[in-house]
This record gives C-alpha cells, structure tokens and sequence, in this order.
C-alpha cells in the first residue's frame, strides 16, 4: 500500500511539475525510488497510475461540488452554476496533475471517468435545481448534461489559454451556461406563454 502510494504521489508531483509527457512510468518509479522493474508489480502500465489518481482527484473534487452545493446562497440560478463551477476551477488550479490528466492525458479510460464524473454531477446539479425550483420539474436531465459538456469544453479551452485557467474564458463559460439553463427556468415559460 506505501509503496502504491508513493508511486501515484511521485505520479502526482511529476505532471505538476514536468507534465503530462515527462510523466513517464520509468520517470515515475525514478521519483519515487522504486526500480522500473518493480513498478510493474504494482501497475501493469501508465494508464493504470493515471487512471487511479484520477481517481483520487475526482473523489476530492465530487467532495468540493457536494460541500458547495449543500451551503447557503445556492438558490439562484447564477450562483448555482458557481456552485459547480468555482469548486472545479479552484481544485484544478490547486491540482495541476489534475488538469494533465483531464485535459492532457486521455487515454480512453481517463475519457471514459471525466464522462461519468461530469454525468454524476449534471445529475446532482439537476435534481438540486429542481428541488429549489429554479428550473421546471419537467426539464428533462439531458439539459443539464449538454451544459455540463459544453462547460467541459470551455475548461478545456481555458485550461489550453493559460495553464491557470483563463479568467475571460471562465467568465464567458458561466454566462453561457447560466443563460442556456435560464430558458428552463419557471419563469420563461411565463415570459414565453
């Protein structure tokens, strides 16, 4: 178990530090002074380090969006989208292995766990809209699953302008899902009928 764990750590510093392509598995035993030999006793290859630090980035990451969901002055529209929004743009300024990994690294099953975690989250975003009705109780799912794709895109586009996330970007990527899930919203069937 220690030494799995120093292998994602030393996984985990090398993408902050050198990024995705450095992040070797020959590099990554090299840190955490295991011989190469030996790290295929623990990972069959590179993909299974990326994929269980991932892992462990998404599990913190759903924490964050659960913790910021649940608090106060999440009841707007905007401010519910900040919600998912800030926790995300936060943990992958903090975590820059993270954003290799998401952004850098896809492998077809780092694509396959960025899909289910932003389908997870959509999920929980739609039933708390709902639940505070500021989308209708018809809406269906698919709605807050397209924005969450296209909000995706927007990290991805920020995250390539500036390895901190470009603030313009981010600024837009809220606009444009705020605006989207506001046509759903009770009040635009009003504004609409």
């Amino acid at each position: 178990m220690e030494r799995r764990k120093a292998i994602l750590d030393a996984a985990e510093a090398l993408l902050a530090e050198q990024g995705y392509e450095a992040a070797t598995l020959k590099a990554i035993g090299e840190r955490a002074g295991i011989p190469v030999a030996s790290m295929y006793h623990y990972f069959p290859d590179r993909h299974q380090v990326d994929v269980e630090l991932l892992q462990r980035h998404t599990e913190a990451l759903e924490d964050r969006i659960v913790a910021s969901l649940e608090r106060p002055g999440a009841d707007a529209l905007p401010e519910a989208v900040d919600s998912v929004v800030t926790p995300i743009l936060d943990y992958f300024r903090e975590h820059p292995s993270c954003t290799e990994l998401w952004f850098r690294g896809r492998s077809e099953a780092i694509d396959d766990m960025v899909r289910a975690f932003d389908e997870a989250q959509a999920v929980r975003l739609w039933h708390v809209l709902i639940a505070r009705g500021r989308i209708r109780p018809d809406t269906p799912v698919l709605v807050i699953q397209l924005a969450f794709e296209a909000g995706s895109r927007l990290f991805d586009v920020a995250f390539r302008r500036s390895p901190t996330g470009d603030d313009a970007t981010m600024a837009e990527a809220r606009r444009l899902v705020t605006a989207y899930l506001q046509t759903y919203a009770p009040e635009a069937r009003e504004r609409q009928g």
